[in-house]
């Protein structure tokens, strides 16, 4: 089955789509999955600010939240239909849209609510597939986290190395999944991943830049230690697993706050410290666990300051390497993960890692929105896939 991903993160710049042909084995133990290739296209400026605009800890109205909803589903639609074209000659079967999260109601240690936007009707009716959305509701509704959810694809794909192998995304928020020696797998939010960067970046540049382009300000930087300290003592840090966090906490009023004292701290000294605070938060949550290896993806690893700070940070012996390594670039991993989960749901297949999110068990998540043509669903398996095989076609 042709299979198209898409997905915004919490840096809320782009959309991506990523294509895959999905197939179990005949016995059902083994997904795989053959990369077709990847696309993706930036917000808008219009909407990139409308959507910034309504983000924590910034006031919206209904108004706003209808209008994000509608030009979310139509830019992910508009991408979905391209994906389409380009990547699976016209003959993709179904698309997942995880869509993208404007707010994570977490408190007390638990996740209350969970809201994507980019209504899935203007998918279907570009695209004519089925599509599945709204993934992480299902997962909350049985007591999970909702997050991280690619941690059941991350188990799938690391299932069989040796020692501790552990994923780690690096986007907005940055997480990880780890499969100890023994017990079960382990996955949640470390903390602020590139969020609390980009908020700097874009207050020093007036808005003209969201982002540490190659880590360059980092680079000129010095890390201030009494700011470091300051921002480690975030009680986030020392909650148990599971966990999630978001832009609720980590957004510019939070970084405002942290900064009270130090009105003559230079952009280069504050951008070195909040890079070594994501290396040192991602560490200090590996080191723990006894990760032998670590597997990264996501928008950070694009920051060579910040993946030499946390070579720095981890602990000796663990090797760092990119996701590429396994078969699914960095900056495509997430794409392809709800490419995965969106085939499960149409094949009745449990989208979550219970022991990872925290969830009374497993559920097969999401929404589906039928496309133009009549909705004909799979039988379902007699199994879930134990392992996921990445391939060449």
């Amino acid at each position: 089955m042709k299979v198209v991903g898409l997905m915004s993160g919490t840096s809320h710049d782009a959309v991506d789509a990523a294509a895959a042909e999905l197939t179990l084995d005949g016995a059902g133990h083994t997904l795989r999955l053959v990369p077709l290739g990847m696309v993706s296209a930036p917000y808008e400026d219009a909407l990139r600010r409308a959507l910034a605009a309504a983000l924590p800890p910034s006031p919206t109205t209904m108004a706003d939240v209808c209008r994000l909803d509608t030009r979310i589903g139509q830019a992910f639609a508009a991408l979905a239909v391209r994906a389409d074209r380009e990547l699976c000659g016209g003959r993709a079967e179904l698309i997942a849209s995880h869509g993208q999260t404007v707010y994570h109601w977490a408190s007390g240690g638990r996740v209350h609510g969970t809201l994507q936007l980019g209504r899935p009707a203007w998918i279907a009716e570009a695209t004519g597939c089925p599509v599945v959305s709204d993934f992480r509701p299902g997962d909350v509704a049985a007591g999970g986290q909702g997050a991280p959810l690619v941690s059941l694809i991350d188990t799938m794909l690391l299932r069989g190395r040796p020692g501790v192998p552990t994923a780690l995304n690096i986007g907005g928020i940055a997480n990880l999944t780890a499969l100890p020696a023994t017990g079960p797998a382990v996955a949640f939010d470390t903390g602020p991943g590139n969020a609390l960067m980009d908020a700097a970046v874009h207050a020093a540049t007036s808005g003209r830049a969201g982002y540490d382009a190659d880590g360059a300000l980092a680079a000129r930087g010095r890390v201030v230690p009494a700011l470091l300290r300051r921002l480690l003592d975030e009680p986030y840090y020392r909650l148990p697993a599971p966990k999630t966090t978001g832009k609720e906490l980590f957004h510019s009023g939070y970084l405002r706050t942290a900064l009270d004292g130090f009105d003559s701290l230079t952009p280069p000294d504050l951008l070195a410290t909040l890079t070594r605070l994501t290396a040192r938060t991602v560490a200090d949550a590996l080191r723990p666990l006894g990760a032998t290896e670590v597997v990264a993806s996501g928008g950070g690893t694009r920051n060579p300051v910040l993946m030499s700070m946390l070579r720095e940070e981890l602990a000796a012996g663990t090797a760092l390497l990119d996701s590429g390594a396994l078969g699914l670039p960095a900056a495509e991993k997430e794409a392809y993960a709800f490419a995965v989960l969106g085939f499960l749901t149409l094949n009745g297949l449990p989208g979550n890692a219970p022991e990872c999110t925290g969830a009374r068990g497993p559920r097969v998540l999401g929404s589906l929105t039928p496309g133009r043509r009549p909705l004909r669903l799979p039988p379902v398996p007699a199994r879930a896939p134990h392992s996921l095989v990445v391939g060449r076609g």
